[in-house]
């Protein structure tokens, strides 16, 4: 009996019309096949969809043995069904037989893709797909052609991949360690070993009808991901030159020193990292622009490890405050590479006792060492946190705040003690935040109303009591009818003596103040009483000055402008026109804010610090008398327009 045929035509009853007249039911052999065949098709389907694939396959299977005309449909049907049960070779055979038979039909290279991405054959998955999109446009039928917008092309997929690299390979280190080969690589290397990797081709072959933009972003950041290690430096650590004369990490000789970086690496590559970082070899420090680059690109990464408790040198070391607050994930460790206080968890920036001793030890919030941004703080803030900061080169006390300050300035190694300065006047330019002239101490030979050390912002400047309500309301009256129009504050020394000799070099000095009366003031600075300079004390405009509602009450153009008609009886010596500078001392307040401007006289009223200058020949000025804070008497209300001047000066 031919079992086939009597299988064809059980199936093809199960089809066939009640009411259907005798003689429409007679069928040739064909025909019952093909009834037959479409029965177990539709049962196939049917499990299909009821993630029956065991059965799927078996009806499929049977519905081919019948030997239908056109088998391709149930080849591809059971080639799914084959990969969803991870049938990959079976699923592979059924598509390629369908290639064979049909070339020009999609379908068959579409499900060839599919058996061949499941078992991470990604290079040929790639060129199947590309061989179904080739078929599809080269169709002369409309309707396939229309097909092609429904994929995305391999080339499409790499070109978005590859904005997402470039975007993230600009937040990362210029050079960083191969965890795995110990080769220093750059960032085009890292891109080729990317391109290279089983995740990058994964994706290149995975989003055949949609670019998942997340994705692509969580995949790229989790390969390029970086572990940077915040320690001291212990002597002749391994330089960029050794490891490259050295070929890799692992070749280097068995010193202490090189065993730290092999330790290192080695703990970056078992928490699962590609690639890891040390200010000791991924810096190549013979080439100038590279220290630069690698300050700015690697502010944020992935996590820090961080050796030795952080009670010792770590903490006073200039590079690690960044170190501290940049990374979102951080791990201390001991000198035997052992977790600190045996915490195992995945974050010691999550662990409240770690955190406590932080904020104790650095004074600021937890919330500000978990996560930090560089908005977090206010610039006076960061200066104090940089202040009990040392580095055995006087230019990485500022080249270490870069990243904090968001700074363009570049790293010139041989300036000294003057990238400080620089750093300073470039805050001032950029975010007009005058606070950085409130210090005392030794003045910077950058810029006399700078500071030659970032220590001097440790301290806390003098801030007198809030001044607002009904008290202000007062005394702005009061001052109303006296200062009809008012730009900025100078006050103009009258007369400077000498009063007493006092401990060491330093001398009491007491001078007669416009506005102001006496000030008297100690320094060993020789300063020259009978010569014609001009001595004049300067306020910047702080913040306290100018009240809580006066965030952006010096905004607009500063008045340039240089007074002239200096007082009958002040000192020997005129006012010439100086150029504007980044470095203003008295910005003016608009003139058409005339309130808040007395409320700023008002609020002067008050004791407050000021900065003594002195007249350079050029007409320029230079800050004196810097070793101490110079508090003086409030300004009352007896005073006249004559007592106050506008000026920008200019600081050398």
């Amino acid at each position: 009996m031919d079992w086939t045929l009597l299988l064809s035509k059980v199936y093809a009853k199960r089809f066939m019309l009640k009411d259907v007249q005798p003689k429409q039911r007679r069928f040739s052999s064909a025909s019952l096949v093909a009834a037959g065949s479409l029965a177990l098709e539709r049962d196939g389907d049917e499990a299909f969809r009821s993630v029956k694939h065991d059965d799927a396959i078996s009806q499929y299977s049977t519905a081919l043995s019948l030997s239908p005309p056109s088998p391709a449909g149930l080849l591809i049907k059971r080639s799914r069904a084959r990969a969803a049960k991870g049938l990959w070779e079976d699923a592979l055979q059924d598509a390629d037989e369908v290639v064979k038979v049909d070339p020009s039909y999609s379908s068959g290279y579409e499900a060839k893709h599919a058996a061949l991405h499941g078992p991470k054959r990604y290079d040929e998955a790639i060129d199947a797909f590309k061989s179904m999109l080739h078929v599809i446009e080269q169709s002369d039928d409309p309707a396939i052609k229309q097909l092609r917008k429904n994929y995305i092309s391999p080339s499409e997929r790499t070109e978005a991949i590859y904005l997402l690299v470039r975007e993230i390979l600009e937040r990362c280190p210029l050079v960083a360690i191969d965890v795995t080969t110990g080769c220093l690589c750059d960032g085009r290397e890292r891109m080729c070993i990317f391109e290279a990797d089983p995740s990058f081709k994964e994706l290149v072959s995975s989003m055949t009808r949609e670019l998942d933009h997340e994705r692509i972003r969580q995949v790229v950041a989790r390969f390029f991901g970086y572990v940077m290690l915040s320690h001291a430096w212990q002597g002749k650590e391994p330089s960029f030159q050794d490891v490259n004369v050295a070929k890799s990490v692992w070749n280097l000789p068995d010193t202490p020193l090189n065993r730290k970086l092999h330790d290192f690496c080695k703990e970056a590559r078992r928490l699962g990292h590609n690639w890891a970082w040390s200010d000791t070899c991924c810096i190549d420090k013979t080439t100038s622009s590279i220290p630069n680059q690698s300050f700015t690109s690697m502010y944020k990464c992935a996590s820090v490890q961080a050796r030795g408790p952080y009670s010792s040198f770590w903490m006073s070391r200039a590079w690690t405050l960044r170190e501290l607050l940049a990374p979102k994930v951080m791990f201390f460790y001991d000198s035997e590479w052992k977790l600190y206080l045996g915490d195992t968890g995945a974050n010691h920036k999550e662990s409240p006792e770690i955190i406590q001793e932080l904020a104790d030890a650095f004074k600021i919030p937890h919330g500000t060492i978990i996560t930090f941004s560089p908005d977090d703080l206010g610039v006076r803030e960061k200066l104090r946190l940089a202040s009990t900061r040392n580095a055995t080169l006087k230019e990485n006390v500022a080249y270490s705040l870069i990243g904090i300050f968001k700074s363009d300035i570049r790293p010139h190694y041989g300036e000294g003690a003057d990238a400080l300065g620089h750093l300073l006047e470039e805050i001032v330019a950029r975010s007009g935040e005058v606070t950085v002239l409130a210090w005392s101490g030794e003045s910077s030979s950058y810029n006399s109303c700078l500071p030659a050390s970032v220590s001097v912002y440790s301290q806390i400047p003098y801030n007198p009591p809030s001044l607002e309500g009904e008290e202000m309301e007062t005394r702005v009256a009061e001052l109303r009818g006296k200062l009809p129009q008012l730009d900025a504050l100078i006050f103009s020394v009258r007369r400077l003596g000498i009063q007493e000799l006092r401990k060491g070099n330093e001398k009491l000095y007491r001078a007669r103040v416009s506005g102001l009366g006496k000030v008297e003031f100690t320094t060993a600075d020789d300063l020259p009483l009978h010569k014609p300079q001009k001595f004049v004390f300067a306020h910047p405009w702080i913040r306290h000055i100018r009240g809580p509602s006066d965030e952006g009450a010096l905004g607009g153009d500063w008045e340039a402008h240089i007074d002239t008609d200096s007082d009958s009886d002040s000192a020997v010596g005129s006012d010439d026109t100086a150029p504007s500078s980044p470095l203003h001392i008295v910005p003016a307040p608009q003139v058409d804010d005339y309130t808040r401007a007395l409320q700023m006289i008002a609020r002067l009223g008050q004791p407050f610090n000021a900065l003594l200058l002195v007249q350079q020949p050029n007409g320029e000025y230079k800050r004196v008398a810097a070793e101490h804070e110079i508090v003086v008497s409030g300004l009352g209300t007896d005073i006249t327009s004559k007592n106050i001047r506008a000026k920008v000066l200019e600081i050398l």
